[in-house]
């Protein structure tokens, strides 16, 4: 139980801070609000705990040890930030009710994470890491991915929530144009970053 404090400290700074997650549930809060921001939100949770769950079965453990597997995860998280940053770049996300841009679902959110090499690095981490610390097994697997779920899902909302507040300051073409901006170079990035 010495672990706990240490997952817990981990786990926010690894959620609270800048990543693929938080800049779309940014953004989606921006362009669809809140509440129809949700079901992204409870994806990204989803997702994260799914894939503790895949790293605690082992998988985790042998794609690392398989010869080129992180560079391919690599490529293909980053290939899919610069798609999201292009659709960023092509006004897919708009304040505009009228616009035929939708919000991630649950699904796409919660598949995203296996594809989010800030996920993978968590979880790899949070599974190598704390679960021994707490004493292995199925019950630490659980444990770990209970307190990871708890510090996650207000960590992501906050980013959605901070979008939708300034929703209203970004009635302005121009000033929604700057945003989307902002998020294409700080999704691109993200995207770099992964690489470094």
């Amino acid at each position: 139980m010495n672990s706990l404090l240490p997952l817990v400290t981990f786990v926010f700074v690894c959620s609270i801070t800048p990543g693929p997650n938080n800049l779309m549930l940014a953004a989606s809060g921006v362009g669809f609000g809140l509440r129809r921001t949700l079901p992204h939100i409870a994806g990204v949770s989803v997702g994260f705990v799914l894939l503790l769950i895949t790293c605690g079965l082992g998988v985790g453990a042998l794609l690392t040890g398989l010869d080129g597997s992180g560079v391919v995860l690599k490529f293909v998280g980053s290939g899919y930030l610069v798609y999201l940053a292009w659709t960023l770049r092509a006004g897919a996300v708009e304040s505009d009710p009228g616009s035929s841009a939708r919000p991630m679902s649950l699904l796409g959110a919660a598949a995203f994470q296996f594809i989010n090499p800030k996920a993978w690095l968590m979880a790899l981490t949070c599974i190598g890491v704390f679960v021994p610390g707490i004493g292995g097994g199925w019950s630490a697997v659980l444990l770990v991915a209970a307190v990871a779920t708890a510090v996650n899902l207000p960590c992501v909302s906050t980013w959605a929530f901070l979008g939708s507040s300034i929703r209203n300051l970004l009635d302005d073409p121009r000033w929604l144009g700057r945003f989307n901006a902002l998020m294409v170079l700080l999704t691109l990035y993200a995207a770099l970053a992964v690489w470094l």
